[in-house]
């Protein structure tokens, strides 16, 4: 036995006999229960199935049971080969997985957390939709390979991260049933299914060319009908043109189609086999190479000299001589290319040399939103050039007289109709300038705008610019005698004879003293709601009858006194014992107004020491002052 072995012994062997009376040997040997999945080892006897005991300081045994992971190491494959290096042993895989910690404890440690780990480090970096994929979609039994599941030794196998194929078929579907090969990602990204954007036909056995190009796949690769449907990408024939095409000539030529067409165009003829046109006085260049042979060669004479130094030698002046003054004439050359006639290259740098240079909105607008499109009978020598002689004056004549006299320009400019440069000053001018709170409000609230084509403009000339005007009258002309007077500036005062352009709510200037019903006492601090009471369980005081509201104490207020006081001449505004500045003390004279007079004593007596009779009417309770005793042992007693 080894020195190293013999030392193990007998400690081992101490620790036995120093416990023998609570603790098992093994307790004392072992430095804790295994966990759940190596159960099977546990007991002293076992030791040596996981650690090595005769080689010095003890040694693991980890990778010798487990080969599935021994194996990948080998490989250099997946997470353990990136963490460990060539020559680990397994002694590295205690920095992961930790023993003799308890039956329930987790022998994966995940740093930080698993849902954190760099899963690039397993060599299958998760990019596109597999970033968002939970690590239990991918890690299941169905998707480990046979081969794969025999050399893992975790019992349920959707709990191991091991045995996964990096080949996609081993987790999706072959859409394309073994046609195109197990390489996915020849033509396929992990960012999406659809579409296939690595494929390139040119690489494939027929590169497509021409108009080709544009055709939907699906015109070519049809669905074959199965049990699941598929598209067919192999095995299709296209040797011949005849194989996707009908021959419209009936088999009449023997050529084949490639020798009078191409797949540009079927209407593309090669008429004249290894003719070069670029080769004569004339190539033929942009909408030229289109043009039929016989369109210029008459009657088939390719002999005869044709003219072709300038365009009018074919084409006629289209614009009937409008352009005769310029430089360079009426040659079409100047304005236009053989690539076609339309776009022109007039641009608007050379409008800028005419006597309507074009800017700011201008320059967007399409030539012919001007040059009105009349064939050969299109103006472009335009001499009305006046807002007006192109726009319809939108205001309907409200700006025609002084000072603007229909010119645009005095409000708007080149570059946008809206909004005008009409701002707050230029509106102060006006003869309703803008104030308090009507600075805020939107132009379009008080020029309300119309339905496009309306024949009636949106109004911005006011004859009536008083309140009413524009605000209904909430109060319905109560108020019509002080709207009517007149303000220092002899204008009618309005709504401003209470209130202010500031704030509607703001009543400054209405005086409750030069109404019926002064203000005093506590009436100051009460709401205007609470007297000019709403109807109908309205929250506002739209409604509100305001010469309505009552002047009377008990019209507004509830008699505490259940009646007691209503034959008395004052009762009925409560003024004979309160006033409106408190309800509490009472002015009441107890010794005028009553036949006991308070003398001595009896004025420090609280009234309730003496009117104690109380009775609850309507859930109120009420002192009753009558009847009250004026004899002395009513309240005193016997002496």
């Amino acid at each position: 036995m080894s020195r190293a072995s013999l030392t193990f012994f007998v400690a081992a062997l101490l620790c036995l006999l120093g416990g023998l009376r609570e603790r098992s040997a093994h307790a004392q040997i072992s430095p804790g229960p295994l966990s759940k999945a190596h159960q099977s080892l546990s007991g002293p006897t076992n030791c040596t199935k996981c650690h090595d005991l005769g080689r010095g300081t003890a040694q693991l045994k980890c990778l010798e049971c487990h080969t599935e992971v021994s194996e990948r190491l080998t490989q250099r494959r997946g997470m353990h080969a990136v963490w460990m290096s060539p020559t680990g042993t397994s002694k590295d895989c205690a920095k992961c997985h930790s023993e003799h910690n308890g039956v329930d404890f987790q022998l994966v440690h995940w740093e930080p957390s698993r849902e954190a780990m760099d899963h690039d480090k397993t060599g299958f970096a998760l990019t596109g939709k597999h970033a968002g994929v939970a690590c239990e979609k991918c890690h299941r039994t169905e998707y480990i390979p046979a081969p794969a599941r025999a050399g893992i030794l975790v019992k349920d196998l959707n709990r191991t991260y091991l045995g996964l194929s990096r080949d996609c078929v081993s987790c999706h579907t072959d859409e394309h049933r073994g046609q195109v090969g197990k390489d996915c990602a020849r033509c396929h990204s992990a960012d999406g299914w659809k579409p296939a954007r690595l494929f390139n036909h040119a690489t494939s056995k027929y590169p497509l060319t021409g108009a080709h190009v544009k055709v939907p796949c699906a015109k070519c690769h049809l669905t074959v009908a199965d049990a699941k449907p598929f598209v067919k990408y192999t095995g299709l024939s296209f040797a011949k043109c005849t194989a996707c095409h009908t021959d419209p000539h009936k088999s009449s030529f023997t050529q084949p189609c490639q020798s009078c067409h191409n797949t540009t165009s079927w209407k593309q003829i090669a008429g004249l086999q290894g003719f070069d046109h670029s080769k004569t006085k004339y190539p033929l260049l942009g909408k030229h190479k289109t043009v039929a042979c016989e369109d210029c060669h008459r009657r088939g004479d390719f002999k005869a000299q044709i003219p072709f130094a300038d365009c009018m030698d074919c084409h006629k002046d289209y614009h009937g001589g409008q352009f005769l003054k310029r430089a360079g004439g009426a040659e079409c050359a100047v304005c236009h290319t053989v690539d076609g006639f339309k776009p022109s290259t007039f641009t608007v740098k050379d409008h800028e040399a005419t006597k309507y240079p074009l800017e700011g909105r201008h320059v967007q607008v399409a030539c012919d939103k001007c040059h009105l499109p009349k064939g050969e009978a299109t103006v472009f020598k335009i001499t009305q050039i006046q807002c007006k002689d192109c726009h319809e004056d939108i205001h309907k004549g409200q700006f025609a007289s002084l000072p603007h006299q229909n010119r645009c320009e005095s409000c708007h400019d080149l570059r946008g109709f809206k909004a005008a440069r009409f701002a707050l000053a230029r509106h102060n001018e006006t003869r309703f300038p803008l104030k308090g709170a009507h600075v805020a409000v939107l132009c379009a609230d008080c020029h309300k705008p119309v339905p496009t084509g309306s024949p009636t403009p949106v109004k911005y000339r006011f004859d009536d610019r008083s309140c009413t005007a524009c605000h209904l009258d909430p109060h319905k002309g109560q108020f019509r005698e002080q709207m009517a007077a007149k303000r220092a500036d002899g204008a009618t005062a309005g709504c401003e004879a209470c209130h202010t352009t500031v704030k509607w709510k703001e009543l400054n200037r209405f005086d409750h003293s030069k109404t019926d019903f002064p203000l005093l006492g506590a009436h100051r601090g009460v709401a205007c709601g609470d007297c000019h009471r709403p109807p109908a369980l309205e929250t506002n005081l739209k409604n509100v009858d305001f010469r309505a509201a009552p002047k009377q104490c008990f019209a507004c207020h509830k008699d505490p006194h259940a009646g007691q006081f209503a034959a008395r001449r004052d009762a009925a505004d409560c003024s004979g014992c309160h006033d409106s500045a408190r309800w509490k003390p009472s002015k009441f004279d107890h010794d005028k107004r009553t036949p006991f007079s308070l003398e001595g004593a009896h004025r420090k007596v609280a009234c309730n020491d003496c009117h104690k009779l109380r009775r609850e009417i309507e859930g109120l309770s009420v002192i009753f002052y009558k009847p009250t005793p004026g004899e002395c042992q009513a309240c005193h007693g016997e002496m």
